[in-house]
């Protein structure tokens, strides 16, 4: 019985003219989306190749001048380094990822590199910085396809469920005979969901042919397994608004009644909250931003070199003076002056100094690191705060485990960061914290070059489940809940 329903409910919604629109919108959407999001990929990844090609020549011709020049002439990083503190030593620039086709998250917001510098890190631009004017308009990806269109698809195809029958009176007919409610409810759940896929999945498997067709790596074992994860969340997520639907069907009586709540159901679900729980997050946690960070750095290293360039022209003046006592010179006298303090009392004075300026740059390290703690803590709060608040709509949690599945979401950005940070350390200890902080000093010391940046190493795909479980859970239970909700109130419906 319940199969011949679920073919009925099938034939139903097959034959009638929503199927063809819907079928028409996914066929154009999915594949016309996945070519041009593709494209854009290429230019990311030719504008990744291109960095890195100029930061291998600027290496290169590093090394060329030291080698031609000589150690004590040539102006290398080490040199600028020392003389300039905000001089990028390296930098790590991001690559993209090819999945980003399907979901662009936040790798169009993320930094393009990560500098190195005395003073901290700093932010290369982002894509979106650069962005054409066409993004005026929007950006569309798979990922907001999904939870935006095919949210409001699965509304419509549902909304008139159980209120179109009722107020046509075909329910009082049809339950009259001995069918279970239940029968009936699946039937129309599961019929209806069956189609509304189909359509669907004949898409995404277009936009994957087209996809092939043009280059991109299908067939490497990580990324399809994604693309089947992001797949299985996307029909999960679907599930729940079919289940939405559902509710709403059932509470209320006149198809036209049900059809305005679920289009004020899918702008508060879908547009409104999301965002409004980060919105929130900003007035009960604001934090300050990562440019004030590193001007508050820049500040505080100005400061101590300004007293160590004082306390070494203090120091030069009082060995000045000695000596011109010890020569009986003239005050007036500069050459003999100059004839007199020789390298032997300049070493004098950076002996003395020495201490002084391992002071002040574990005292800057000290305070950099926490200033950087502090930041990142503020940071993760607010995040955090702004997560768990989107999170009662099954959006937010759909769109945290999509593009965490793409390698575009949280864990890349933490991933990014935390990279950077240790690559930042790794610097710090060989080549900064070997660096006088004192601008009169003259270091002669072999140059070194900065060591590579390492790898950003990639979540598998467990990791990456592990990681976004709470987001499945939820989704999971919203299905599970919803439809339990139609079912309760279906039983107890007065027909």
């Amino acid at each position: 019985m319940l199969m011949t329903l679920i073919q009925k409910e099938m034939m139903h919604h097959i034959l009638s003219a929503r199927f063809v629109a819907l079928l028409l919108m996914c066929v154009l959407l999915i594949p016309l989306n996945l070519h041009i999001n593709y494209h854009h990929y290429l230019k990311r990844q030719t504008d990744y190749q291109e960095q890195e090609t100029l930061k291998d020549e600027d290496a290169l011709e590093d090394e060329n001048g030291r080698e031609s020049a000589g150690p004590k002439h040539s102006f290398s990083f080490s040199a600028k380094a020392s003389t300039d503190p905000n001089f990028e030593v390296s930098k790590l620039i991001l690559k993209p990822t090819p999945l980003s086709v399907f979901a662009t998250g936040l790798e169009s917001a993320l930094p393009s590199y990560l500098g190195m510098t005395r003073n901290g890190i700093t932010r290369g631009e982002a894509s979106l910085s650069t962005a054409p004017i066409a993004f005026l308009l929007g950006h569309l990806d798979f990922v907001f396809v999904v939870s935006t269109v095919f949210s409001l698809l699965a509304l419509l195809f549902t909304f008139d469920a159980v209120a179109g029958e009722r107020e046509a009176g075909t329910l009082r007919i049809t339950l009259s005979n001995s069918l279970p409610r239940d029968i009936f409810l699946w039937s129309k759940l599961i019929g209806g969901y069956l189609v509304f896929i189909l359509p669907f999945l004949i898409s995404v498997i277009i936009g994957l042919l087209v996809l092939v067709l043009q280059g991109f790596p299908l067939s490497e074992s990580d990324i399809f397994l994604r693309l089947l994860c992001l797949i299985f969340v996307s029909l999960l997520y679907i599930a729940v608004f079919f289940a939405v639907g559902a509710v709403i069907s059932i509470y209320f009586d006149s198809a036209k009644t049900a059809l305005i709540v679920a289009f004020t159901v899918w702008v508060f679900a879908v547009l409104i909250l999301p965002r409004v729980g980060f919105l929130a997050a900003q007035i009960v946690a604001p934090t300050s931003t990562a440019e004030s960070v590193y001007r508050e750095k820049t500040a505080r290293r100005s400061e101590l070199r300004d007293a160590l360039a004082a306390k070494r022209g203090k120091m030069m003046g009082e060995v000045f003076s000695e000596m011109m006592r010890e020569s009986n010179v003239t005050p007036g006298s500069k050459t003999g002056a100059i004839a007199v303090f020789d390298s032997a009392h300049m070493d004098r004075v950076n002996e003395e100094m020495a201490p002084l300026e391992e002071a002040a740059r574990l005292k800057y390290r000290d305070l950099a690191a926490q200033l950087d703690r502090r930041y990142q803590r503020e940071r993760k709060h607010q995040d955090t705060i702004g997560i768990n608040f989107s999170r009662i709509t099954p959006t937010a949690s759909f769109i945290f485990l999509a593009t965490d599945a793409t390698q575009t979401g949280q864990a890349k950005k933490n991933t990014y960061f935390q990279t950077g940070t240790r690559y930042y350390e790794t610097l710090d200890a060989e080549i900064f914290s070997k660096m006088s902080e004192d601008p009169g000093a003259h270091s002669h010391r072999e140059e070194i070059p900065p060591p590579m940046p390492p790898p950003l190493a990639e979540l598998t795909l467990g990791e990456t489940l592990q990681h976004a479980a709470l987001d499945l859970l939820l989704l999971c239970f919203f299905a599970i809940v919803l439809t339990t909700v139609a079912f309760l109130k279906f039983f107890r419906m007065d027909i």
